[in-house]
């Protein structure tokens, strides 16, 4: 039955109304899987026919001319969108490809990718005393604005003083207009947005108060560095301490050895600008590190007997987990100790945050290994080049690797799932790739393929300490599988090598942008324990620094997404399949993320939530 469907001009306030036929203003009757008689080409042409009828009124409104000059929308709470020109502005005939439309909004990412185990499992944290849901500081406001905000000294300590910022002292930021950020400021998570969106969730912004709590002279901090390695550790301590020194006066800072453990072991040294002048240009982190040694009350009372007031945790979600727990103890015990976190992890897996630091350089080292792969391969006949770089759970490195390379042929990540044999497999397209240019480059993230490596060669769910199942080593499963294959293929003989640089990479020092963000995390990171934030971690999000509570970082991970233009990139890059079988095929086509006329999904339970699509 026809409604009235109102729609907003894609350039200005002007509201039209027009009848749309079959489409129904009811959210149940949006998309196909709510509505199992939807038309969505049918709903979608209508939309277009909107579109347009919309130009053509507007054109009416303006005396029949065309619309010249800037394009802006605005909307409510001082929305404006800056619009750019469109071909349908002055070519209002011009067709639309529905099809495409509908194939993109058809495909799926594979449940198999979906069900990746989680890194920490919730015995472990059970174990290590991360148990309960931490107790969350939400502020809303107008036009679905929401505040995840961090908490701060003064909630268990009312009467806490503050003092003057001594960097309004500082001759090195006196030129500097407008230096302190204001107390209200906060940062989008969600920049992409409709006119009729809400404003979502914001964090607080980071950066240097005019008030602090802590006087120069009273603060003593420790910095403690947990699990693997990372390029940019060393950076991250050395701006900590310099920071501390030369932008507050801090004189005190102490440098906790061998990860967690360390607080209780009296393993400690005297951090000075002097000792950390030169170990940015160092891999690895003086401090040393391990994994797993968490024992939170061992921990607040070793803080609490040295006279700690400032802890900087630097380690992976694992980590960040643990400085959570140690904040609520502290918190509990009515401590004046700020605890904050510099998020660490070379996979780039860690939610809400842009990127963690020592990926770029992880990047830029894993090139090397696939350049020497790609030597290898090209210089004999039907040569093959395997690269097995870092990525647990995510395959950041390796897509990154591969788009920035541009000699890869395959990709394989842990979030989409391949196999070996049959049509469409891996198999056959290396067969197809070998005839065509006679030699090829295969890089595999250390996480992927794990399902199909037999039980009896996998590490039967065994643990680190910091609670990672441990994985097989894909790659050398992987070249032995290809040897096999080929040896049954004798007019097709290859020659294959192995390029493993895991630990070469993660081993170097940082490059420049790394050292950089580096520095802007570490800086981040003392204004806000200064400013008396605790229990918070600092990363950046849309490009801005931001203080985020640490359950939202470890609540969950960031991974690829393989209906993604990122992915979509690579796979036009290598030119490789998409190596689904047909049974993910059929799973994928059961739940199929299909886009509605006002820009919202339609999930399986026939709601609408709030997804971002790219379909158009």
């Amino acid at each position: 039955m026809a409604s009235n469907y109102p729609i907003k001009n894609r350039f200005t306030n002007l509201r039209i109304s027009n009848s749309l036929p079959n489409l129904s203003t009811e959210p149940s009757n949006l998309s196909p899987n709510c509505n199992p008689s939807f038309d969505l080409k049918t709903s979608l042409s209508a939309a277009v026919k909107v579109s347009r009828a919309s130009r053509s009124s507007l054109d009416l409104c303006n005396g029949g001319g065309r619309v010249s000059g800037p394009k802006i929308v605005r909307g409510d709470d001082g929305y404006v969108l800056e619009d750019v020109p469109h071909l349908l502005d002055y070519i209002p005939d011009l067709p639309i490809d529905l099809n495409l439309i509908l194939k993109s909004s058809l495909s799926s990412s594979s449940s198999a990718a979906a069900a990746a185990a989680a890194p920490v499992r919730a015995s472990t944290l059970a174990r290590m005393g991360f148990v309960g849901k931490p107790r969350l500081k939400i502020a809303e406001g107008e036009a679905g604005y929401v505040l995840e905000d961090v908490p701060h000294l003064t909630d268990y300590l009312p009467d806490l003083p503050s003092y003057p910022n001594p960097l309004q002292n500082n001759p090195a930021y006196s030129v500097v207009k407008q230096y302190f950020v204001n107390v209200d400021d906060t940062v989008a998570q969600k920049i992409v947005v409709h006119k009729s969106s809400p404003r979502g969730t914001h964090f607080r912004r980071s950066g240097p108060r005019q008030k602090v709590y802590f006087e120069s002279d009273e603060v003593h901090a420790c910095i403690v560095t947990c699990g693997g390695l990372c390029p940019g550790l060393n950076t991250v301590i050395r701006e900590i301490v310099c920071g501390l020194y030369h932008m507050y006066g801090v004189t005190k800072v102490l440098g906790i050895e061998g990860g967690y453990k360390g607080f209780y072991a009296r393993n400690t040294i005297d951090l000075t600008p002097k000792s950390v002048n030169d170990i940015h240009k160092r891999g690895g982190t003086i401090l040393g590190s391990s994994r797993g040694g968490h024992d939170t009350a061992k921990i607040v009372d070793s803080i609490e007997d040295r006279g700690i007031n400032q802890v900087y945790i630097i380690g992976g979600d694992g980590t960040q987990k643990g400085a959570s727990v140690i904040y609520e103890e502290i918190e509990r015990r009515g401590l004046k100790v700020a605890v904050a976190g510099i998020p660490k992890t070379i996979d780039n897996d860690i939610a809400v945050i842009d990127k963690s630091f020592g990926f770029d350089t992880a990047v830029e080292e894993a090139q090397r290994a696939i350049n020497a792969a790609h030597v290898e391969a090209e210089s004999v006949e039907n040569g093959i080049g395997v690269v097995k770089l870092m990525g647990r759970y995510s395959g950041f490195i390796a897509m990154h690797a591969t788009l920035a390379s541009r000699d890869v042929d395959c990709c394989l990540i842990p979030e989409s799932p391949f196999y070996l044999e049959g049509p469409g497999g891996l198999f056959e397209y290396m067969e197809k790739r070998l005839k065509e240019q006679g030699h090829m480059v295969l890089v595999v993230a250390e996480g992927a393929g794990q399902d199909l490596i037999a039980e009896s060669l996998r590490a039967m769910n065994q643990e680190d300490a910091s609670g990672n199942k441990l994985l097989l080593d894909v790659g050398l499963w992987l070249s032995q599988k290809i040897k096999d294959h080929f040896v049954k293929r004798p007019n097709m003989p290859i020659t294959l090598k192995y390029i493993d640089p895991t630990y070469m990479i993660r081993a170097i020092p940082s490059n420049a942008s790394d050292n950089v963000y580096c520095t802007l995390l570490a800086h981040s990171a003392i204004h806000g324990a200064m400013a008396g934030y605790t229990g918070f971690t600092i990363g950046s999000v849309n490009g801005r620094h931001a203080y985020i509570p640490f359950h939202r970082i470890t609540e969950t991970q960031n991974k690829v997404v393989i209906t993604d233009r990122m992915w979509a990139r690579l796979l036009s890059s290598t030119n490789q399949p998409s190596f689904l079988n047909s049974q993910t095929i059929e799973d994928s086509k059961k739940e199929p993320p299909t886009q509605s006329l006002d820009g919202e999904n339609c999930n399986e339970n026939g709601s609408l939530d709030a997804r971002e699509s790219q379909l158009i």
